[in-house]
């Protein structure tokens, strides 16, 4: 390119990347009750990613993880072997919590392995997770400490140690509940809570909420308090308070039992009645902020 061309090229007004917005980004694929709570719940956690054609054959012989968080909120990190780490938890995001993610994956995959990945902060137009992987449910492994960030060479350098330490120091310990997809427990420190990604649109799993609300069904034990409830990524998750020394294991037949419970709601038809009505107003009120 001749001087003159790249100073005309430099005047001429940069195309602005339009943001995309989807309300519900990992609507589609399997699991997705899964994918929202590592992306909002869980503070450790890994799973393989398998890619779908083309981009099977394309980028054939990759090893790709997916982790809930990477250093810094890195978005993704190549290691010097080819594998690709790709975060859902990161510094930036889009309208499309999806396409970021798939982004950020598409970069990791053209980046000499070893080298620091670049990844522009609104994606634009381009492939969605939906696009990218193959329509089977992810195989998570959730973790007690981010020691899956480095391979075992690096463990020795002290910024490395040092990094890990604090990270580590972060993270509360977290168990899935296996009676209800979605579902788990975890320990702040002064209580415990129970947290389920309900699968549902909004209006339906509030509407459900409302219902079981007016007939007492939300409650999971006598010991156990209802807080309230938060969004995250198009659908709802409710949260209960729970007594200091209940484990994740003592949760299981009170969450099959309000798994029960909700199913029966949801497939309920007919208008909310007064009480039912009030309920759903209660709920809305108790709005959480996660923190």
């Amino acid at each position: 390119m001749s001087k003159q061309r790249r100073k005309q090229k430099a005047r001429e007004p940069k195309q602005r990347v339009k943001d995309i917005y989807v309300a519900r980004p990992f609507e589609g694929l399997p699991d997705e009750v899964e994918w929202v709570a590592l992306r909002e719940l869980v503070p450790a956690a890994t799973a393989p990613l398998k890619l779908a054609e083309p981009f099977a054959t394309q980028y054939a012989g990759r090893e790709i993880t997916l982790a809930t968080v990477l250093p810094l909120a890195w978005p993704a990190m190549t290691k010097p072997d080819g594998r690709v780490l790709v975060a859902l938890q990161r510094q930036f995001q889009s309208g499309d919590v999806s396409r970021d993610i798939a982004a950020s994956l598409i970069a990791a995959l053209e980046t000499e392995p070893g080298k620091t990945v670049g990844v522009p902060t609104l994606p634009g137009e381009g492939p969605r997770l939906q696009d990218m992987l193959v329509n089977e449910p992810i195989d998570f492994t959730l973790h007690d400490t981010f020691e899956f960030w480095v391979d075992a060479d690096a463990s020795d350098d002290p910024q490395v140690k040092a990094s890990l330490e604090r990270a580590n120091a972060s993270i509360y310990p977290t168990r899935k509940v296996a009676a209800m997809p979605g579902a788990y427990w975890c320990d702040v420190t002064d209580r415990c809570h129970l947290r389920i990604v309900l699968p549902d649109g909004e209006s339906a799993a509030l509407a459900a909420l409302a219902r079981l609300s007016s007939d007492g069904g939300l409650r999971l034990g006598i010991d156990t308090k209802f807080a309230g409830m938060f969004r995250a990524h198009g659908v709802l998750v409710p949260v209960w308070d729970l007594p200091l020394g209940v484990e994740a294991e003592d949760c299981e037949e009170p969450v099959a039992g309000f798994a029960k419970r909700y199913a029966e709601a949801l497939a309920v038809t007919e208008p909310l009645d007064t009480a039912q009505r009030r309920a759903r107003d209660g709920l809305i009120g108790r709005q959480l902020t996660l923190r």
